[in-house]
């Protein structure tokens, strides 16, 4: 990216841009707050309407590309969310919450949030906008493209705001992060006996986890054409190391670690590879 001058944003007519958050950490606004030595140029490529964490001046008006982060987990989300989408030309799912739902996701396919949250609460008034069983935008509205990742990745975001900013969506990664594993040389943990989801995750990160020794969780969702029912079969033969005669992990298990941060597309598709093998 390079500098724009205050002559060079009145003679192009930058794209109007709005950044925003609903139910989640917040982590991926703060990504790209923490762009500190890229973050007047996304200032100057791209005039930027709205960004709560970043800037106190906001207007709420028609825009080129709406990014909003969190799931929707309460009617106050969703309504924000439909309003975004009206202004919006282009919406863009920020994010594993966005994408995917995120952690608070991961039981949507129960059929059970009214028991959940009486079984938490109890039978206490809220004051606040009523909540709904967490779920990603496009569980609501068209989402255009996305940005995964939990959270995204800084030099991911800014390789798909200049495409953006010249009219192109981002091309993300497909293939899955071993891809990215094998690359950086990295032992397969999977030789090691442990759940790792990256035979079926998006790739993009880098690796991150597994270059720290740390199983993928599936946080950048399925990709194409995943062989869910395949990493299933493959997890659940391994063996316990105490106990030859018992599996090293269940099918539940598998559930388990995929909709801690895949969410609610990564089980449905698990769920789907069980129905299709029996």
């Amino acid at each position: 990216m390079t500098h724009h001058t205050p002559e060079a944003k009145k003679a192009k007519k930058l794209p109007r841009v709005g950044i925003y958050g609903l139910t989640g950490c917040a982590g991926d606004q703060l990504t790209i707050v923490n762009c500190e030595d890229q973050i007047l140029d996304i200032f100057g490529c791209a005039e930027i309407r709205s960004f709560l964490m970043a800037m106190s001046n906001n207007v709420e008006e028609e825009m080129d590309v709406a990014l909003v982060e969190g799931s929707v987990s309460s009617k106050g989300d969703l309504e924000m969310l439909q309003d975004i989408r009206k202004r919006a030309k282009v919406l863009i799912a920020l994010g594993g919450c966005a994408c995917n739902g995120g952690p608070q996701s991961g039981r949507a396919l129960d059929n059970n949030w009214k028991e959940r949250v009486k079984q938490v609460y109890g039978d206490a008034k809220f004051s606040i906008p009523e909540s709904l069983e967490p779920k990603p935008l496009s569980a609501y509205v068209k989402v255009d493209l996305a940005v995964q990742g939990c959270p995204i990745d800084k030099w991911e975001f800014l390789r798909a705001l200049g495409r953006l900013v010249k009219g192109d969506g981002p091309i993300p990664a497909r293939y899955p992060v071993c891809v990215e594993c094998k690359h950086n040389e990295n032992e397969c943990l999977l030789f090691k006996d442990q759940l790792c989801l990256g035979p079926v995750t998006n790739a993009g990160c880098n690796s991150a986890c597994i270059n720290d020794n740390v199983p993928c969780v599936g946080c950048r969702g399925a990709v194409a054409e995943a062989n869910m029912a395949g990493e299933v079969e493959m997890l659940t033969k391994m063996k316990h190391p105490m106990y030859p005669d018992r599996a090293r992990f269940s099918y539940d298990d598998v559930v388990n670690k995929a909709m801690m941060f895949g969410g609610m597309p990564m089980v449905e598709l698990l769920e789907k590879s069980k129905g299709a093998k029996k």
